[in-house]
């Protein structure tokens, strides 16, 4: 890895002036300590002080941020938040991330868990994680049928597929109830949808549908809101990421 990152840096330096690394990093990033705690698919980054060794290693400056909080700030930045100060961004993939800015400014929290919406319980049955991501239905649907198919077949589907019309239910009723559950405790008035979902406009008008619904089933005539799908895409935890060394 070390050698790979020199390598880079290198070769970059021969064409263009290198200032420094733009970090976007999954795990709870502390950029003052230098560390990433929690756990992820890259288990080398939680076992050392990565922004030294980073430091070390290319002789520049480093900036780090969590890859969901990266994603907020380039939409913030640049994209479906840039008009507003407060936003919530909702990731939904294999589990549900995301981040908060409230005031125009992160808010990460004591242990660094702010965002981290996946952890919340729905139910007796399950963590939002498990019962709101689209991965983990599909993975559902494919286990009862034992016939692979992809998650845009699965969202495709005709209402006369009975258990994908149920499972997907399920799915937008947990998402719902996610996001119902932010608006109502941090009323940020934006609730910015990224991950693979974010491409599917029929996602996206259903999760706005069952939202409307338990919004007006709990009588708030008051909230106003609006669910929209992020700008940037797979691009936005590295636009999000040059943000964060520009004003750190």
């Amino acid at each position: 890895m070390k050698q790979t990152i020199s390598q880079i840096v290198n070769k970059t330096k021969i064409n263009y002036e290198v200032e420094g690394l733009a970090i976007s990093a999954p795990g709870l990033v502390n950029d003052e300590l230098g560390t990433i705690g929690g756990i992820s698919a890259i288990p080398y980054i939680h076992t050392c002080d990565f922004k030294e060794e980073l430091q070390k290693i290319t002789k520049l400056r480093v900036a780090m941020e969590n890859d969901a909080n990266c994603a907020a700030l380039a939409e913030f930045w640049k994209g479906a938040a840039k008009d507003s100060n407060d936003a919530v961004f909702f990731v939904i993939g294999t589990g549900i991330g995301g981040a908060i800015i409230l005031n125009g400014q992160l808010v990460k929290g004591k242990n660094l868990f702010g965002g981290e919406f996946g952890y919340t319980f729905l139910n007796e049955r399950g963590t939002l994680s498990e019962l709101g991501s689209s991965v983990k239905t599909v993975e559902r649907y494919n286990k009862l049928t034992g016939k692979p198919i992809s998650g845009e077949e699965f969202f495709g589907y005709s209402t006369d597929n009975l258990l994908a019309v149920h499972l997907s239910q399920n799915f937008y009723q947990a998402v719902a109830r996610g996001i119902y559950n932010l608006l109502v405790s941090l009323d940020p008035g934006r609730i910015i949808i990224g991950g693979g979902v974010s491409n599917n406009q029929k996602i996206i008008s259903e999760i706005k549908r069952h939202v409307e619904m338990l919004i007006l089933d709990r009588g708030i005539k008051d909230m106003k809101y609006e669910i929209i799908p992020c700008e940037y895409k797979n691009s936005a935890n590295l636009i999000g990421a040059v943000y964060n060394f520009l004003n750190v």
